[in-house]
Order: C-alpha cells, then structure tokens, then sequence
C-alpha cells in the first residue's frame, strides 16, 4: 500500500505539472483549440486525433494543413462544400491517411451534422449503465461510422476498435479531449452525457512504458484489456476523474524519458 501511496502522489505532481495551458502548443490538441464553434471543435480534434502518429511537430502541421484546405470552417466544409472544393484534398496524405479516407471522413460528416448537433450523439449508440459502456461506446461508434454502403475497406484500419483488440489510444484521446472538464484550459469537456469517471486511459508507448514501469500494468501486451486494466487502476486513485493522470504518464514518458 506505500507503493501504492507512492505512486498516488507522484503521479498527483506530475498531472499537475503537465495539465496546464503551456502543454498545448507542442500537442495536438492545438489543433481544436484553433477554434470556439462546438462543431468546429469535435471535427478537428477528431481528425488530430486520428492523424496522431508519428512525430508530434508533423502531426500538427499536416493537421493545420487540413483544416486550411477545408476554409479554416471544418463544420461549414463539411455541410456545404462543392465537387470543386474536394478537388484541395485529394492531395493530403499523413502516413498511411490518404485521399480514399480523407474524403470518406468529409462524407461521414456531412450525412452526420445534417441529422446532429454534436458527434456526441455518434458515441452513445452503445450506451447502457454496463460498467464496459466505454468499449461498447466505442464499438458501436465504428460500426456506424462504416455504415455507409460507400465505406472504402482501406479507411476502416484508422478508426480503432475493441472489437479488433486494439487499445484505441485515438479514439480514447479525443474523448478524454471532448468530455474531460476541469478548469485547466487544455480538454474542452463540452460534452455532457459521457462522464469523466467513463473514460479509458490513452494507453500509447509513453503512457504503457511509464505505467509498466510504475507497477500498473500487468498484462504482457497492450491491448483494449491493457487499456482497461490501467483505468481500472487509476480509478483506484482517482473515481471520478482517472483518465486525468494521462497527463502525468505522458509527460514522465515523452518529456523526462521516464521508463527508458
């Protein structure tokens, strides 16, 4: 339990260490901050989510770069662009995001923000008072984001899902991103019907080594259940809330190389 004690408050200073506004500029979640329209938010941080691989600099500039061949307005874009105002994207590409996925997500949006106000609605298609709500959550979210007759095979390899055993370390970023509400200024928590206490940790290499490291982590692989497993941990810690310690694991791995 004195570990456990330990650990509590190294992890307490380092949240508070990292989640503050000067964390913004150098993450992707720059990119929604760009913007104070709530659709405008959502689309952004979704698509800087999802783009989120590689080098965090070229994440943010091939994210800027997207949202200027959209108007600087992704909500207006997506709801009244032309044929002719597609033909800018067909040459973005981050890794393996091409033309294809780009301009399915565009079609997503669009059929979605006809019928929605916020992509909120998108994530409780799975909703239940099952303490799995999250995995639910986001396994329905995949299946109607795909639902579309016109849905290329290739994109569906960038929306994560439990149901493929993944740890959705995008898909659980931009949720921490969107429903998270502190007074810190870097999550927006503008979403109201997906608490805090139902988030699943981000678990990418950072986060997994510093956890492993910290005796968080059990499970040999990182997974949807390794996800789970360090939640269910730093509910331990944190009930309402777990999902803030993301902020400290992060930054011990990625900025003092914690774990190495």
């Amino acid at each position: 339990m004195k570990h456990f004690e330990e650990v509590k408050s190294l992890l307490d200073e380092k949240y508070d260490l990292y989640n503050r506004p000067d964390f913004i500029a150098e993450d992707p979640v720059s990119i929604p901050h760009l913007f104070t329209k709530k659709q405008d938010i959502e689309i952004s941080a979704f698509f800087a989510s999802i783009l989120a691989w590689g080098q965090r600099k070229t994440i943010i500039n091939k994210c800027k770069e997207l949202m200027a061949m959209m108007g600087n307005s992704p909500h207006e874009f997506v709801l009244n662009h032309s044929e002719n105002d597609l033909n800018d994207l067909m040459h973005f590409k981050h890794r393996t995001f091409n033309d294809i996925d780009t301009l399915y997500f565009i079609h997503f949006f669009k059929e979605f923000y006809q019928k929605h106000e916020s992509l909120e609605d998108a994530f409780l298609l799975g909703k239940s008072s099952d303490t799995e709500f999250m995995k639910q959550s986001i396994m329905a979210f995949h299946h109607f984001f795909f639902s579309s007759e016109i849905a290329p095979q290739r994109t569906r390899k960038h929306i994560a899902t439990p149901d493929r055993k993944s740890a959705c370390k995008r898909i659980n970023m931009f949720l921490r991103w969107m429903v998270r509400q502190d007074d810190r200024g870097v999550d927006f928590g503008i979403w109201q019907k997906i608490k805090p206490a139902d988030l699943i940790c981000p678990c990418d290499l950072h986060v997994d080594r510093v956890a492993r490291k910290l005796g968080l982590i059990q499970r040999k692989q990182t997974d949807w259940q390794t996800a789970e497993e360090l939640t269910k941990t730093l509910r331990k810690m944190d009930a309402n809330d777990p999902v803030k310690y993301d902020f400290a694991l992060f930054g011990l791995g990625i900025t003092e190389g914690y774990g190495k």
